[in-house]
C-alpha cells in the first residue's frame, strides 16, 4: 500500500502542519543531550521551506499529562531548530489558541514556527475531534513525520488527517521502505536477531517473524524463559514462569514452519547486577544456583555469526545482553561489529535499546537503517496497523 509522501503534495505558498518527533532528552538546565530526533526531522522541514511552504511544526515532549507544565516546554527545541535552520523559529505560547493562530496567520512563505507541546492539551491523547479540527484550521495540508508515535491514535498523529489532505514525510517514508521492505519482500536468507528482557513483550514479534524469516536468533533476558521451558536449570536468571508453555509453543511453531530458531549455547553469568560482579562462562544447561545469565557466551557468538555471515537481510531488535554493564556488553558489541563489516547485506536495527547500543558502539553509520521508533517499530514488525500511517492518503 503506497502512501502519499510530501513530494506528492503541491506545497508552494501553502500552510503545512508537520507532526515531528521532537521528544528529546533534556538535562536539568533544559539543554538537549541528544539531538538525533531533531536532525532526523530536518530533511522534510528543509524540503518544505525550500518549496516556499509556510511550515507549522508540532510535537510532544515527555508526559505532561494534559496540562501546561513548563518543564516540558518545547522552548529548547525551538532554539535548536532556529540554530539548525539558520532562521528564527518562533514558539507559540499555546497549542491551538490565540498565540498559535496569530503566528500561523502571519507566517510567510519559507518560514517556520513551532506549536507548544501538543500533550499540554488534554484532548490530544484522546484523539478528540474538536482538537483535530483546531489543528486542521491552522493549516491547509498535513504531513506526519513522527514515526516514533505512529502507533498512537492521537489528534496530532492521526485525527487531524480526517480534516486535511495528508502525506508522510521523508522519515516515515524511509521507515516504510526499510522495515516494510524487510518484512514484505526481503532478500534471502533473512535472519532476525531478537533480544530484550521479556518474551511477553515480543510474542507478537516472534509470531509474525516466524512467518517471514529463515533463521531466528534469540538472546537477551528472554532466552532464560526458553531455557526453563526446556527444563534447564537457570539459577537466578530473569524468567517469566507464566510464559513457559508459550515459549515451547513458539519453538514448536518454528519447527513446523521450517525456521531455524537458535537459542544461546553458552552464557556469561554473574552473581549480581553490577559491573564488579564475578563473571563466568557456562553452557546454557549448566547455570548454577545463585548465578544469573547476563550475556551470550563466546560459543554462541561464533554460532550466531556463522548464521549471519551469509544473510542478505538482517533485522535486529533488542540487545542480546545487559549492554549497560561493560562486562556483559560483549555479545551485543561483537554482533554489532560483525554486522558493521558485512557487505552486500541490508542491516536494519529496530529502534529502542538496540539502536542505543549500536549508537553507543559508534556503529550507527555502518547500518543500512536504524529505526527511530521503539514501540512503533515493534508494533510494525508485529504486523499491527499503525494509526499514524493508516490515516495518510494512499497514492
Amino acid at each position: 500500500m503506497d502512501k502519499k509522501t510530501v513530494k506528492d503534495l503541491n506545497v508552494v505558498g501553502k500552510k503545512v502542519l508537520v507532526r515531528c518527533d521532537f521528544n528529546v532528552p533534556l538535562n536539568e538546565n533544559k539543554e538537549i543531550t541528544d539531538k538525533t530526533r531533531i536532525i532526523a526531522a530536518l530533511p522534510t522541514i528543509k524540503y518544505l521551506l525550500e518549496n516556499n511552504a509556510k511550515v507549522i511544526l508540532c510535537s510532544h515532549l515527555g508526559r505532561p499529562k494534559g496540562e501546561f507544565n513548563m518543564d516540558y516546554s518545547l522552548e529548547p527545541v525551538a532554539r535548536e531548530l532556529s540554530n539548525q535552520l539558520g532562521m528564527n523559529v518562533p514558539l507559540a505560547k499555546d497549542v491551538t489558541g490565540d498565540s498559535a493562530k496569530e503566528l500561523a496567520q502571519n507566517l510567510k512563505e519559507g518560514e517556520a514556527m513551532l506549536l507548544e507541546n501538543v500533550r499540554f492539551d488534554p484532548r490530544e491523547e484522546k484523539n478528540d475531534d474538536t482538537l483535530s479540527q483546531e489543528f486542521a484550521s491552522l493549516a491547509e495540508l498535513y504531513v506526519n513525520d513522527a514515526f516514533g508515535t505512529c502507533h498512537r491514535a492521537h489528534s496530532s498523529t492521526a485525527g487531524v488527517a480526517k480534516f486535511l489532505p495528508s502525506a508522510c514525510g521523508f522519515l516515515i517514508e524511509k521507515e516504510l521502505e526499510h522495515l516494510g521492505g524487510a518484512l514484505n519482500n526481503p532478500k534471502r536468507p533473512f535472519v532476525a536477531i531478537l533480544g530484550g528482557k521479556k518474551v511477553s513483550d515480543k510474542i507478537g514479534v516472534i509470531d509474525n517473524l516466524l512467518e517471514k524469516v529463515d533463521t531466528l536468533l534469540i538472546g537477551g533476558g528472554m532466552a532464560y524463559t526458553f531455557f526453563k521451558a526446556k527444563g534447564y536449570n537457570i539459577g537466578n536468571s530473569i524468567c517469566e514462569d507464566d510464559k513457559l508453555d508459550l515459549a515451547m509453543s513458539l519453538l514448536k511453531k518454528a519447527e513446523e514452519k521450517g525456521v531455524k530458531m537458535l537459542l544461546p549455547v553458552d552464557n556469561a553469568i554473574g552473581k549480581e547486577f553490577d559491573n564488579n560482579t564475578e563473571k563466568m562462562v557456562v553452557k546454557s544447561n549448566e547455570i548454577p544456583d545463585g548465578w544469573q545469565g547476563f550475556d551470550i557466551g563466546p560459543e554462541t557468538i561464533k554460532l550466531y555469526e556463522e548464521e549471519l555471515k551469509n544473510a542478505k537481510t538482517i533485522l535486529w531488535n533488542g540487545p542480546i545482553g545487559v549492554f549497560e554493564l561493560e562486562k556483559f556488553a560483549v555479545g551485543t558489541n561483537e554482533i554489532a561489529n560483525f554486522l558493521a563489516n558485512l557487505n552486500d547485506c541490508t542491516t536494519i536495527i529496530g529502534g529502542g535499546d538496540s539502536a542505543a547500543a549500536i549508537t553507543k558502539a559508534g556503529l550507527a553509520d555502518k547500518m543500512t537503517h536504524i529505526s527511530t521508533g521503539g514501540g512503533a517499530s515493534l508494533e510494525f514488525i508485529e504486523g499491527k496497523v499503525l494509526p499514524g500511517i493508516e490515516c495518510i492518503e494512499n497514492k
